[in-house]
């Protein structure tokens, strides 16, 4: 018999006649079509989003056969959606004349969000260097305050049961070293100009790791003496500016004079311009045709002098 007074809790119809299925179903993550102007990126969102061919050719498949992977996002406090995931797939429907995009909405702190943008990401074909970069110093950070890191540029303290550091545990999900993870990471140390150069091809990786040791200053200045010798440094001349910075030593003038140095590889090379051999070539021929004219005719050459040699 109910006691007098007691606590009755009534569960509503559908609390009462859904089952353990129905409920789990409820629960689980559903495809929403949410308007573009809803959704918003990701912030310090370290991958571009360029207009290029390969934009074209998503536009096209997103004009004629929608967006087929959902977008993933979470709630933004201040209104909207933030995305975590499909960066790219929203510029294309944006292009493509869609007012909608399908996404899943999922409930994520900032740490886990991070985690999941840059592990989306680097799926990608194509990463520049400085996007890795950010990239991975945007995760590690994370990885760091979800294990609760006490120091902001402590890297590599215990982060997890199993004594492995964040960066170890980063290393074995991407398939690289600790230093190499590292090593991406010392490019956001580099002046913009020169971060440029090294996504353009103008400047090597590792030579940019050495340089940015540098301070902005000696950066800025390093550009002059790039823009004198009208070279890009070897990792041999960019180890030794990064010592002349640690000896205070890295002025304008001692990195013109590194700069200015003919490079080993340089001196084991001989280069024509084609202005200059146009004039012994048919107007007809291209580049290649003239080099591989060239060679001909210096392998005749040799031909006759050893014979000449053998007389």
């Amino acid at each position: 018999m109910q006691k007098k007074g007691a606590n009755i809790s009534l569960k509503g119809y559908d609390d009462i006649f859904s089952t353990d299925q129905s409920r789990a179903e409820a629960q689980q993550e559903r495809v929403q079509e949410i308007p573009l102007s809803e959704l918003h990126p990701f912030e310090g969102h370290p991958f571009r989003v360029v207009d290029d061919e390969d934009m074209m050719k998503t536009v096209e498949s997103v004009r004629d056969f929608g967006v087929l992977t959902p977008a993933i996002v979470r709630p933004d406090p201040d209104g909207g959606y933030e995305i975590i995931s499909g960066h790219r797939r929203h510029r294309a429907s944006e292009l493509a004349g869609k007012e909608t995009m399908p996404v899943i909405v999922r409930d994520l702190d900032d740490d886990a969000a991070i985690i999941l943008m840059v592990d989306a990401n680097l799926q990608r074909e194509t990463i520049l260097p400085s996007e890795r970069a950010y990239a991975y110093k945007m995760k590690l950070d994370a990885m760091r305050h979800q294990a609760g890191r006490p120091s902001e540029k402590n890297y590599s303290q215990v982060g997890n049961n199993f004594g492995k550091t964040s960066s170890e545990e980063m290393a074995e999900e991407l398939g690289t070293s600790k230093n190499q993870i590292f090593r991406y990471i010392r490019l956001t140390e580099l002046i913009p100009e020169i971060l440029d150069m090294v996504d353009n091809g103008q400047i090597k990786f590792n030579p940019a790791v050495e340089l940015s040791y540098l301070a902005r200053e000696e950066q800025q200045d390093f550009l002059s003496a790039m823009d004198y010798a009208q070279a890009a440094p070897s990792l041999s001349q960019a180890q030794r500016i990064k010592k002349l910075a640690q000896e205070g030593e890295c002025t304008l003038d001692a990195m013109c004079e590194i700069m200015n140095e003919v490079k080993k590889g340089e001196l084991d090379r001989v280069t024509f311009k084609t202005d200059s051999l146009r004039k012994y070539f048919p107007k007809s021929y291209t580049s290649k045709q003239m080099e591989d004219k060239i060679i001909q005719l210096l392998e005749q050459w040799q031909k006759k002098r050893e014979k000449s040699m053998e007389r």
